[in-house]
């Protein structure tokens, strides 16, 4: 090959790296690209030992990419939307459950207190009076943070329903990028904008759901649970969905006409952190507050109808307990009044035997299926106790997921991301090697010329 096209051959490669360049330049703010290069290769001389070489041609184009920063990323994505779901629930229910003048705590205190003080006079109306209206505002401090758990039930259910359509759509479209990277690869296309969206996408199914993924020798990138349940293969993608049977709702996927039945509580992500969250800590909550509302009221209706009214006769229940209720889970008997307060033992009007027996109630013991047997007057305190500790443990794996994701990125970046100082070095090398090419064509040029007026 002669000096000219040894040269015009190095010029097309310095253009088509200047080319790569400015891609990575324009693309620099671009959330997910991965960077470009050219790798150049010198072509072989011919059969003769006076012939340095063909110059050089581009063996292929480059996409800085590591399969396994990317997995760490996706790893540390699922993670994060794992921790970072639950944690409003939790800070809300720590936030109302612990304050002063809104806890079970202080409403069951209160009432006793008014019990105590009625032990003054238990024949004065007013004290009588202060102990239902103890009551009434206990029941409604139960109420109100029951319906709290209720209302967080519905909106964590309706939450993880919310996120399977863009789940759903995440994984056809992955599958759809199969396809195409497929197809425009066998015809010699760069493929790489295909590939940044693919793993954007992938991205974006981790932080919902934990995942595993496979890149295949054509091209395709397979997808699957942590549980091997497949998510997309070539270019077949999964549905889940919920299906509910007998008033209970089921995660279930459905491939290529068959169907698995998944525990969302293990599924990772933002839709297992849900999962995981509604049922190990939501429901033990919201059924330890009904066992103490129950238990609570069943001791001080059996004490106070053992006991009796001013006038002599049976005393009646104060409290009425509903546990399909979420507003109305505990309350005061419709029509309770004052002289219905069975404060005596025996009978006898001023006795206050039973009303010793109603303040000593604080002090029994119940049995919580969360915690086990607890003081009544104790049991508020432990299940707050409880709640904290899980927001703080949450609170720290959040931080500790945030930082890992964090330094994720940044290792995929060292490796894909653009550097702009990196770039601005390659377009005054590559720009030096087109005009030092272009140099040489014109040198030859000159020679040529020469050469002919040799002739001439």
């Amino acid at each position: 090959m002669t000096i000219t096209n040894n040269a015009l051959s190095g010029a097309l490669a310095a253009q088509a790296a200047l080319n790569a360049v400015s891609q990575n330049i324009a693309n620099a703010q671009t959330k997910g690209y991965t960077r470009q290069g050219v790798l150049l290769v010198a072509t072989a001389s011919d059969a003769s030992a006076n012939s340095p070489g063909n110059g050089v041609q581009i063996g292929s184009l480059l996409r800085f990419s590591d399969s396994y920063k990317s997995q760490q990323m996706w790893r540390a994505a699922s993670d994060l939307g794992q921790r970072s779901q639950v944690q409003p629930y939790l800070s809300q229910l720590e936030t109302v459950m612990s304050a002063d003048k809104s806890s079970i705590s202080y409403g069951v205190d209160n009432f006793f207190k008014a019990l105590n003080a009625a032990g003054v006079d238990p024949t004065s109306t007013p004290l009588r009076q202060q102990v239902i209206t103890a009551a009434d505002s206990m029941s409604q401090q139960f109420n109100s943070i029951y319906n709290l758990t209720a209302n967080q039930l519905i909106s964590v259910q309706q939450q993880q329903t919310a996120i399977l359509p863009s789940l759903n759509e995440s994984l056809s479209g992955i599958a759809a990028l199969n396809q195409q990277i497929v197809s425009l690869g066998a015809t010699g296309t760069n493929t790489s904008a295909l590939l940044d969206k693919r793993e954007q996408l992938i991205d974006s199914v981790a932080s919902q759901v934990a995942v595993e993924v496979i890149n295949n020798p054509d091209g395709t990138a397979s997808v699957s649970l942590k549980s091997g349940q497949p998510l997309v293969v070539s270019n077949l993608a999964a549905n889940l969905n919920y299906v509910s049977t007998s008033g209970a709702s089921t995660l279930t996927l459905t491939f290529a006409n068959t169907s698995f039945k998944l525990d969302d509580t293990k599924v990772g992500g933002q839709l297992g952190g849900l999962g995981d969250f509604r049922d190990n800590t939501l429901k033990p909550l919201q059924k330890s507050i009904s066992e103490i509302a129950e238990q609570m009221s069943q001791k001080i209706n059996d004490t106070l109808t053992s006991g009796f009214k001013s006038d002599g006769t049976a005393g009646v229940a104060m409290l009425s307990f509903n546990p399909t209720s979420a507003t109305g889970l505990l309350q005061v008997a419709s029509g309770f009044l004052t002289t219905d307060l069975a404060f005596s033992s025996d009978g006898t009007p001023g006795d206050s035997g039973n009303l010793q027996k109603l303040v000593d109630v604080k002090g029994q013991p119940i049995n919580l299926t969360s915690i086990g047997s607890v003081l009544l007057g104790d049991a508020d305190t432990q299940i707050v106790g409880k709640l904290g500790i899980s927001s703080q443990q949450n609170q720290s794996q959040l931080k500790t997921a945030t930082t890992i994701r964090s330094q994720a990125e940044d290792d995929w970046k060292s490796t894909s991301g653009v550097n702009t100082d990196e770039e601005a070095i390659n377009l005054v090398e590559f720009q030096n090697m087109y005009q030092a090419n272009m140099k040489v064509i014109a040198v030859a040029n000159t020679l040529f010329d020469s050469t002919l007026q040799m002739f001439g």
